[in-house]
């Protein structure tokens, strides 16, 4: 193919609306001078972006210290070991290094929940439906995340709560055993819903950081589709 070097710059500009506005009706990208790479549709492409996103980001977490270790990840303490209970609990939580290290012990155990959403994530994505890819192409910075989000609902939540409430029951610091036991009238589900809830929130957020990061640099995947599709935009 031959390049038309007296296009203008407002040329190269409309030109690129043209190509967009194309997709918008076929649904599909065809790479400009690569005859060695087959037409693709944005579906899979935007499926591609979840797939690493989710993959990256859950790798991380479910990592030694995946959580505690990454100041937007951590974890805050459940609300039902908030110090306003007094008694025992509120005694035994007066001090910052038992609250730090508690709070370091349950951001140990989230990491089995992270474990737990990892093929959840993945086989949602695999059967996910996309219905406006380019709108998903052309959104925010992690615009794919929040739709697989509004997709999934609460499942990653009712997913990982097994494994977060096993945690708990074997967690070898006997730390959470102490403060467990002075939650006087809180049962254990009820705590392992609550870190359930805040597992996914953080792993949603880092799934969405990790979306951002691929459409700001695509050449670091090194998937041509990729490349291809969010240097366009």
């Amino acid at each position: 193919m031959k390049a038309d070097h007296g296009m203008t710059e407002p040329g190269i500009i409309a030109s690129r609306r043209a190509l967009l506005a194309g997709l918008a009706a076929t649904s599909a990208l065809t790479v400009a001078g690569c005859a060695s790479l087959p037409p693709f549709s944005l579906t899979e492409a935007i499926r591609r972006l979840l797939l690493l996103s989710s993959r990256n980001a859950l790798s991380r977490l479910m990592a030694p210290g995946g959580f505690w270790d990454n100041q937007l990840a951590r974890l805050d303490l459940p609300e039902v070991f908030g110090s306003r209970r007094g008694g025992v609990l509120e005694r035994i939580l007066t001090g910052p290094a038992f609250r730090s290290r508690l709070q370091r012990e349950l951001n140990h155990v989230a990491e089995d929940g992270a474990r737990r959403a990892a093929p959840v994530v993945a086989d949602a994505v695999r059967v996910i439906g996309v219905r406006n890819a380019i709108e998903l192409v052309r959104g925010g910075p992690s615009a794919a995340t929040a739709y697989l989000r509004g997709e999934m609902g609460s499942r990653l939540i009712e997913e990982m709560f097994p494994a977060l409430a096993d945690g708990l029951r074997v967690a070898r610091d006997p730390i959470i055993g102490e403060a467990l036991a002075a939650l006087t009238g809180v049962d254990l589900p009820s705590v392992a819903r609550q870190l359930a809830v805040e597992a996914d929130n953080a792993i949603w957020g880092e799934i969405g950081r990790e979306e951002a990061f691929i459409r700001a640099n695509p050449e670091s995947t090194n998937d041509p589709m990729l490349i291809s599709v969010f240097k366009v935009v």
